[in-house]
């Protein structure tokens, strides 16, 4: 495996595991309140702009990936697409790049 796999590969974990140590405690502490957690993100306009930075991010992303999918017939690659909307951008970004750079070694 390639040193840029192993470093997308890595990235994939952090993006995963840190993320997560700070949500799933604020979830826990807030009784897995989905609606909570949309009014913590929009308590400011920074936190706002942020949300819908990620949002478009992450909306363009699957639209990309969706798009090599049906072009490479790579269709394990799909697997990115809950992983950015249930983890996050920091998570499905480098597993899609993980995935995609497989042809590479």
């Amino acid at each position: 495996m390639s040193s840029l796999r192993i470093t997308y590969l890595l990235l994939t974990i952090i993006g995963a595991i840190v993320p997560m140590a700070y949500l799933l405690p604020w979830l826990g502490q807030n009784e897995w309140s989905l609606a909570a957690m949309v009014q913590a993100w929009n308590v400011n306009d920074a936190g706002t702009g942020l949300v819908y930075d990620l949002t478009i991010a992450a909306v363009a992303l699957t639209i990309w990936i969706v798009a090599e999918v049906r072009v490479r017939r790579d269709w394990s690659s799909l697997i990115a697409i809950p992983a950015i909307f249930c983890i996050g951008l920091s998570c499905g970004l480098p597993l899609y790049l993980f995935l995609r750079s497989r042809g590479q070694d």
